[in-house]
């Protein structure tokens, strides 16, 4: 492949993403463009995350290492939780410390 075709791919691919993201990173006017290009990004992450998570599972699954694939599972669930939902694990703590501590 030549160096101008790669370069027209590489282009045709941004504005194909470009033309993909901006309307629904953008649907609202005013302020709500950064909380929804927020939701937006958080959405794409925890789909890389549960993909990245499907590839090393497999891993696992095809070297029959069983205990290491449900050790990695929980692992990944409270990682997800804990980055995902930080208002849920706020919530949690506090009701934590709040039975701990009187």
């Amino acid at each position: 492949m030549s160096r101008r075709a790669l370069v027209f791919v590489v282009f045709a691919a941004v504005v194909v993403v470009g033309l993909v993201v901006a309307p629904e990173a953008l649907a609202q006017a005013g302020n709500d463009v950064g909380e929804n290009l927020g939701g937006l990004l958080r959405r794409y992450a925890g789909q890389i995350y549960g993909g990245v998570i499907a590839i090393v599972a497999l891993i696992f699954l095809i070297n029959r290492r069983y205990t290491e694939l449900g050790v990695f599972f929980l692992a990944a669930v409270v990682v997800a939780w804990l980055v995902f939902s930080p208002d849920q694990v706020a919530d949690t703590a506090r009701g934590i410390g709040n039975e701990i501590l009187p």
